[in-house]
């Protein structure tokens, strides 16, 4: 069987967390073998830290994502950091900048000032970062410029930038992870950006419950039944299910001209070098 890591995703989101066991447990039968877990908020890190306890596929990631700067507490960094101290298995993330509809309601400099800490963060502790970027991508080079490089990786978290940029992110220490945003790209666009990023720096993500693969036949999308991706109540609104990789694993192969089983290695590769940092559930002595 395929080997599949996803990258970034989140499960502790109150959509889906009820299921979340029995989601996991669907996406390791279908090869899905690890899942990098997100926090975005101080409401929800200490639910990543429980879901990574109960769950040994789950990598934990705690970050305050742009959305959620207003929400923050004054001693937000202080217990950051406490969570990295307590969880050495933890990466940083979801971190990052936003100027799509929703990041123009939130001060843009105050933005910038919380990921420039949460990345010098990551620095100091030697750990990789996931970033979430819309609309911002020079103001993410120019931050990561000032700040990196980065030896233990930035994650480029569902990128849809350009390819012209993909070098300079690339020399930086940047990793580029697609979820089922990069079919929304015009694909010619996404081919061009997918052919010249390093096969060293190739992720595979869900991003579940959001970033559902656009696909022509949504009956094809992975469930175990229809409320393991439908919300409760009624909203029909179509989430995103973790096994749903493969569908991006199908598409980024086909954009490359390659095998999925080929991308799917290489991906999941990728995956475990970047996630085997000095504390973590898949560094020295560990299997994987």
């Amino acid at each position: 069987m395929i080997k599949l890591f996803d990258a970034h995703c989140h499960l502790q989101d109150p959509r889906i967390f009820n299921r979340a066991p029995k989601l996991i447990k669907t996406a390791l039968e279908n090869g899905v073998l690890h899942f990098a877990v997100n926090g975005v908020s101080e409401k929800d890190w200490h639910v990543v830290k429980e879901m990574s306890d109960n769950h040994p596929c789950i990598i934990p990631s705690f970050g305050l994502h742009p959305w959620f700067i207003t929400d923050r507490t004054t001693n937000w960094m202080t217990s950051l950091r406490e969570f990295f101290d307590a969880n050495p298995s933890a990466a940083v993330g979801e971190i990052g900048l936003d100027k799509g509809s929703h990041g123009k309601t939130i001060d843009f400099a105050d933005q910038v000032e919380t990921f420039h800490l949460q990345l010098q963060l990551a620095k100091d502790l030697k750990r990789p970062a996931s970033v979430h970027c819309v609309r911002a991508f020079g103001d993410v080079l120019e931050i990561m410029k000032s700040v990196g490089p980065f030896p233990e990786g930035v994650i480029l978290h569902s990128y849809i930038g350009s390819a012209e940029m993909v070098p300079e992110f690339a020399k930086l220490g940047a990793y580029f992870s697609f979820s089922g945003f990069v079919m929304a790209m015009k694909e010619n666009k996404a081919k061009k950006m997918l052919k010249v990023v390093p096969c060293d720096r190739i992720l595979l993500e869900t991003d579940a419950p959001d970033a559902m693969p656009k696909l022509n036949d949504l009956e094809s999308v992975f469930s175990v039944d229809e409320r393991d991706f439908v919300n409760d109540g009624d909203s029909k609104e179509v989430l995103n299910h973790p096994a749903n990789i493969k569908f991006v694993l199908s598409y980024v192969a086909r954009l490359l001209d390659r095998s999925e089983a080929e991308v799917a290695d290489l991906s999941y590769r990728n995956a475990l070098h970047l996630f085997s940092y000095e504390g973590s559930k898949l560094g020295k002595g560990s299997s994987a």
